[in-house]
This record gives structure tokens, sequence and C-alpha cells, in this order.
């Protein structure tokens, strides 16, 4: 194996899938985690230059510290952690749902956050270690919507800050990217994201692609690490009363 690595969690589909065709492309092997998307891994494997899927279920963090180490011993290049995999299941901020709420946090927070860890402390490589956590506009332009979700990302992106002071090796990066609305979602319709989508300052749509060179660029470690890039047409630096699946809906009623 000559090629850096990646490895991007929920990398089978939507962005994941996105940024995992992004580094391909620049000729990295690239490791798809996956959980219950093992089909969609398999054929996206199957079309890329160099690549491998791994099965995961990101709500036992012990299984993903393992899948990090056995990676880590295999992989002689290993530069990037993208973790990228997440539950988005609404819930109110009038009514969180425990169960909802522990899911949200063990595969958004937790998992990414512990695998970060092993991955700094395991993997090998001359051009130094990136982490990316997936985070969300909602960081900056929080609403009451998916309030399970939202405080998990807001835990998660706690932790960029804090793991970037506590490692000081020169080469090595942790990073935040936060997108706004990039892909349907839930059952939403075309008609419905076409106006969700657009819900920015910029009145434009924002492709998963945009995110995707994001993730490629923060990957060359150029920026201060602790650093988050927002990859969202403005949209968090409006204030939205609810999330832009609902809105989209409201601006649809007679």
């Amino acid at each position: 194996m000559t090629r850096p690595a990646v490895l991007v969690t929920g990398g089978a589909k939507r962005i994941g899938a996105a940024i995992v065709r992004r580094f391909a492309s620049d000729g990295w092997h690239v490791v798809i985690h996956c959980n219950r998307s093992r089909g969609e891994a398999d054929v996206l494997a199957a079309a890329l230059p160099s690549a491998e899927v791994v099965v995961c279920d990101l709500i036992d963090s012990e299984a993903a510290i393992a899948m990090i180490e056995s990676l880590a011993a295999r992989l002689p290049d290993w530069r990037v952690l993208v973790n990228s995999a997440s539950i988005f299941v609404p819930d109110e901020a009038t009514g969180l749902d425990p169960e909802t709420s522990r899911l949200s946090m063990r595969i958004n927070a937790v998992s990414p956050v512990r695998m970060s860890q092993a991955f700094l402390a395991n993997a090998r490589s001359p051009a130094g270690r990136k982490v990316i956590d997936i985070t969300d506009q909602k960081l900056a332009n929080p609403n009451p919507d998916f309030f399970s979700y939202t405080m998990s990302k807001h835990a998660l992106a706690a932790t960029i800050p804090m793991l970037a002071m506590a490692d000081r090796r020169r080469r090595d990066r942790i990073y935040g990217l936060a997108p706004g609305a990039i892909l349907p979602s839930h059952d939403q319709t075309p008609q419905e994201f076409e106006v969700s989508g657009r819900l920015n300052l910029l009145n434009r749509l924002t492709s998963a692609k945009e995110v995707a060179d994001a993730a490629y660029f923060l990957a060359q470690g150029w920026l201060e690490s602790g650093t988050t890039l927002f990859v969202d047409s403005g949209q968090h630096l409006l204030s939205q009363p609810r999330d832009v699946l609902y809105l989209a809906r409201e601006e649809d009623r007679p």
C-alpha cells in the first residue's frame, strides 16, 4: 500500500459518499465505513481504484475503537479520519425523547470522539494525521427542531478545540466541517428541498460536492487546528426559527 489512506464513516451514502469519491479521485485509498448500508458500500468501493469496506455499529464505541486500532495496524500511511456518520431523528426542545437522545449522543458525539482519540494515538503517517468532524450549521443557527441531534452536534463541536489543544504534534490537525441544507431530509419532496435548500443568504443550493471539496481542502492541513469551516452558502448567518425542512412546508401552504 503506497497510497495515503482515509477512513470515512457513513461513507456509503449521501455526503459521506461524496467525500469518499473526492479523495478517491485524487489517488487515495479509501476505507468506507458503514453499518446497515453494506450493499451500497460494496457498490461504491467496486467503482473506485483503491477502496475497502469496514462494518461497525457506532452505538458500540468499544467496537469502533477496535476498528480504528485494526486499521492503524495495517495502514502504513493513514492520514485522515472523517467522522461523517450520524443519525438525524426528530424530537423537540419541549419534549426530548430519551432513546433518541441516547442514540444521538452515542453515534454523533461519543463514538466519533473516541475514534478520533484512538486514531491520533495509533495511526501512522509521515504527513501527520487529520481529523475532520462533520458537524452542522445549526451550531451557529440553532432552532428547536431535531433537538437531540443538534445537542449531539454541539457536543461534538465542543471537543474540536479541546482535542486540538491536547494534540501538539506539529503536523496533526483537528477540524470541524459544518454543512447546511445539502440533500433532502426524511420524506422531503424534490419541490420542498428546492425551497429549503435555498433558505440561505445566497439563495442557492449548496452541493454535496462542495462539502467534499472542503473536506479535501482541510485534509491538506493548511488551517489552524481547532478550526471549523462552514459550507452552507451563508445559512449559519441567519436566524431561522425552525428547521428548513419545516420552513419549506410552511412556505408552500396556501
